[in-house]
């Protein structure tokens, strides 16, 4: 892995589960859940990256002010 290919994972990747989803703020600790907690996290990233969302900040606020549209993406809410 080159140095360059090292700090695109890092920005792309470290640094959104980080600071935007605050990973290193989560004070969960305990059995299997920081586990899950970060298997979802990285799910909602994945799916937000899917439907070409580049800048996942904007597009956690986007959906923060319209639930249904955060439904719909996810296809449990109709049209």
């Amino acid at each position: 892995m080159s140095f360059f290919e090292h700090w695109h994972i890092e920005n792309r990747l470290h640094y959104v589960q980080d600071v935007t989803l605050g990973e290193n703020a989560s004070q969960v600790r305990s059995g299997a859940a920081p586990q899950a907690l970060a298997a979802l996290r990285n799910a909602l990233l994945g799916v937000l990256r899917q439907h070409g969302y580049a800048n996942i900040a904007a597009a956690l606020r986007h959906f923060a002010w319209s639930p249904g549209a955060a439904l719909r993406l996810l296809g449990l809410c109709p049209l």
